[in-house]
């Protein structure tokens, strides 16, 4: 069989393959990002146009690439990922800490490191 053109609107099958998940797997995305609607024929046979398969791309990549959850997929396609970016609260000085939650060493090498990973994240 012939490659079809970038402009083809494809099959579910079509499209499951080339996007490299199974069909159940769109069928299932369909119903939790609201912006992917693929067209429907009669007998409610599904069409991929060209913008739906680079959603589903960016819906792959999010999930299996990126490791996101379908809520953070949500949230990132949605444009509200900058919201999930904003640094994280500084955590609180020790010096203002009760005497029996203050971290010891080990403790403070943590939230050390949790800063810089939410830095990290926001970058």
């Amino acid at each position: 069989m012939t490659e079809k053109s970038d402009t083809a609107f494809r099959t579910i099958s079509e499209a499951a393959d080339e996007i490299g998940v199974p069909a159940h797997v769109l069928r299932f995305w369909e119903t939790r990002f609201s912006m992917l609607q693929p067209l429907k024929r009669a007998g409610g046979r599904r069409y991929y146009r060209p913008v739906d398969m680079s959603l589903l791309r960016k819906i792959k990549a999010l999930l299996h690439d990126d490791g996101m959850t379908i809520r953070g997929a949500q949230l990132a396609l949605a444009g509200k990922g900058a919201a999930a970016k904003e640094p994280a609260p500084p955590a609180p000085s020790p010096a203002t800490m009760p005497a029996a939650s203050r971290p010891g060493p080990d403790r403070q090498a943590l939230i050390v490191i949790r800063n810089r990973l939410a830095a990290a994240l926001a970058a």
